[in-house]
């Protein structure tokens, strides 16, 4: 896979911002058009206010599906695009181009570290979301001040909270949340 453009960015915490994932199967032999197709609508989409970057991601195997990724500050950008003129038209200039969506996935800020791969599942309730981070942040934030903390005492103030926010950042996306997502799975789905 490759990714023909990043914009490097934060990963979103819960701060509004709308991450667009659609995956397309492409018939074979159709590939170069589809991938023509697919820079021209990334590129016309990343022209609007807000459109924070794109990707294109190639199969990982042949005949697997192409996966377009749209990153929006907020769902207003996000909604500019998906009702502009200029998407449609992308969108009636497509048949004959032989490529299909077969599946969109929208997130937004923390519901990335909630979502299952390969589901559509909404995510759960934000109240169930903070109480969620808060039992992964509680256990990482006791032991990481228990172990740097010595070491960081006479740091500077903004080189401590540097290294304490890396390390915490690190393992909430790594460890801690994905653990906390399996042990409360059954809780988070309630209604």
């Amino acid at each position: 896979m490759a990714i023909t453009q990043t914009n490097e960015q934060t990963v979103p915490a819960d701060n509004g911002e709308v991450n667009l994932l659609i995956a397309r199967q492409v018939e074979p032999g159709h590939e170069e058009t589809f991938e023509a197709w697919a820079h021209g609508i990334l590129e016309t989409a990343a022209r609007f206010p807000d459109h924070l970057g794109y990707g294109l991601f190639r199969p990982a195997v042949e005949g697997g599906p192409w996966f377009l990724v749209h990153r929006f500050r907020d769902q207003a950008a996000f909604r500019r695009w998906q009702d502009s003129a200029e998407r449609a038209e992308w969108f009636s200039n497509c048949l004959g181009h032989h490529h299909t969506e077969i599946a969109r996935r929208e997130l937004q800020g923390m519901e990335t570290w909630f979502a299952k791969p390969g589901t559509t599942r909404p995510a759960p309730p934000r109240w169930k979301m903070a109480i969620s981070s808060g039992l992964a942040i509680f256990p990482i934030s006791l032991v990481g001040n228990a172990v740097l903390g010595p070491y960081l005492v006479d740091v500077n103030f903004v080189l401590r909270t540097a290294a304490f926010a890396v390390v915490f950042s690190t393992l909430m996306t790594y460890a801690a949340m994905p653990a906390v997502s399996r042990l409360l799975r059954s809780w988070l789905t309630k209604g």
